[in-house]
């Protein structure tokens, strides 16, 4: 789905209105896209911001900054394409998840917006954990208990910042921020909620036991609505920063995960999405609520008919830059020298080892971990490092170990749901043949990257269609991704990764408890007066 020039004229009727607006708010950036009625992505904009870590467990960002990328972010696209109002359909969003803002009657923020890596409730988390109450909870919202949700975030402000609570007229997220100033209302979508913490999956609604324990009342959070929620009635203001009409409907839309889903054609059984940009996912579709007896997997929703299933992983190309530039520093500046891309000098190299590194292994645990462990005190461990091994070989094992992440959580969706029959693979790293055959090789199932990596925003456009009423169902999902090569399992490889697999989790059960008690060192040597 390359960009390509829009067509100069268009029919009449529904041709009228033949494009829509994706606008997919992530963690680093806001991407906004101009796709039509085939599915073609015609014109997209990315403008970043950044993430402040003003002491260590926190990552926040300003949520005007990311407010004005998405606007800004519309009115760029339409106006690289010179398009009137009339010939936008709708505007259908994306998000990521597990954001927290409170704000005062005016709207006005009284903290950041507190993002999914912020771990300041970590405490919290492994209390709940411990009690039971945690597993209670997650098996009515879906929700793993881990710091990155606002569940967990409510209770340290309601023992921390106290009066801050009181003060606070509503708590939600980036993309109830964004609608809220658009429109002056507040509404959160039933996917969005559903990664809360706070919301009951049976009911569709917010779950009393877990409001209690947050210390929050329903009218202190948005009003829930469906993926498919319809807003008109813009500001003169912003419809003319964007270029749309006051009347253009905007589609609260879902989070970004299950819109991956969708934007890969992975929501039928035995296919399963994996995604690897900076963090990771693995992830299903089932047709109703379901989750896992373990807690080590989240579930979200996509419609009332599509629910999402899977498990998030902290550490994914994140990792291979720590590589790039911590370890293998002098290897990206001869790559620069060369007029070559770093990652794919270094990937050159890493292949030039066999699988296994030759015994070395890489918990790549650089930034805790969600799924499966879901342990925000884990860290990073290279195991098994000899004479023998070289720099080639840690590059290898670093990539390696993203993967048996990958794998871990595979293992418990397949324990759910079964063996995936096809993996359709997205991110960053589905661009790299090198990184797709490790995962066939390491997963032991094919795997099939679609021809768009822009998998969110193409969920976003189909479900801003289906709201519309414009499509009775998402099956246009499958005339709309297009499918590139499929990678075969090596069957020597896969052999030699299943040998690893079972040390590889030894070795994190066995370092559990000193990653606790390394933490702890970490935290003392940074804040020594604590």
């Amino acid at each position: 789905m390359t960009e390509k020039p829009a067509p100069r004229t268009t029919n009449s009727g529904a041709g009228d209105q033949p494009y829509v607006v994706a606008a997919d708010i992530g963690t680093t950036s806001t991407k906004t896209l101009i796709i039509d009625r085939n599915g073609q992505v015609l014109a997209s904009h990315s403008i970043e911001y950044p993430l402040f870590t003003p002491a260590p467990g926190r990552a926040e960002q300003d949520p005007e900054q990311i407010f004005n990328a998405v606007v800004d972010g519309i009115g760029e696209v339409v106006r690289k394409l010179s398009l009137t109002p009339e010939q936008i359909l709708c505007v259908s969003f994306s998000s990521a998840m597990h954001s927290l803002i409170a704000v005062d009657e005016r709207l006005t923020p009284l903290t950041q917006c507190i993002t999914w890596a912020d771990n300041r409730a970590a405490q919290y988390a492994e209390e709940l954990r411990r009690s039971g109450l945690g597993q209670q909870i997650y098996s009515r919202t879906g929700t793993p208990i881990h710091p990155m949700s606002p569940l967990t975030k409510l209770m340290w402000f309601k023992d921390h910042e106290p009066e801050l609570t009181q003060k606070t007229f509503k708590f939600i997220g980036i993309k109830d921020y964004v609608f809220a100033k658009l429109f002056g209302e507040y509404v959160i979508d039933y996917s969005l909620a559903s990664a809360t913490g706070l919301f009951n999956l049976e009911k569709l609604d917010w779950d009393e036991e877990a409001l209690q324990l947050a210390g929050v009342t329903p009218k202190q959070l948005s009003t829930l609505v469906p993926t498919t929620h319809r807003v008109q009635g813009m500001s003169a203001e912003y419809a003319a920063r964007t270029g749309l009409a006051v009347d253009t409907p905007f589609i609260v839309g879902a989070s970004d995960g299950v819109l991956a889903n969708l934007g890969v054609g992975a929501f039928e059984p035995g296919v399963v999405a994996v995604t690897i940009g900076t963090s990771g996912a693995v992830r299903a579709v089932v047709n109703k609520p379901q989750t896992d007896p373990e807690g080590k997997l989240f579930c979200y929703a996509l419609t009332e008919d599509f629910w999402v299933v899977g498990g998030p992983i902290n550490n994914g190309g994140i990792v291979f830059r720590w590589v790039r530039d911590q370890i293998a520093t002098a290897e990206a500046e001869e790559a620069r020298r060369l007029g070559l891309d770093p990652y794919d000098h270094l990937t050159a190299i890493a292949s030039e080892v066999s699988a296994g590194s030759d015994g070395l292994l890489f918990l790549p645990l650089l930034s805790g971990e969600r799924a499966p462990y879901w342990n925000a005190n884990a860290r990073g461990v290279y195991f098994g490092l000899s004479l023998s091994h070289q720099k080639k070989h840690m590059i290898r094992a670093a990539l390696e170990g993203v993967m048996f992440s990958i794998q871990a959580v595979a293992n418990s969706l397949e324990g759910m749901m079964g063996p995936a029959k096809v993996i359709r693979a997205s991110g960053g790293f589905a661009r790299s043949e090198f990184w797709r055959q490790m995962m066939t090789d390491m997963l032991g199932t094919p795997v099939i990257v679609p021809d768009s990596i822009e998998s969110s925003g193409i969920g976003a456009a189909l479900l801003g269609l289906l709201a519309m009423g414009e499509i009775e169902d998402l099956s246009l999902a499958h005339e709309w991704i297009g499918v590139g090569k499929a990678h075969e399992v090596n069957e020597s490889d896969y052999r030699t990764y299943r040998q690893l697999t079972s040390i590889y989790t030894n070795v994190y059960h066995q370092l559990k408890d000193q990653f606790d008690a390394i933490t702890a060192f970490q935290s003392q040597q940074r804040n020594p007066q604590s």
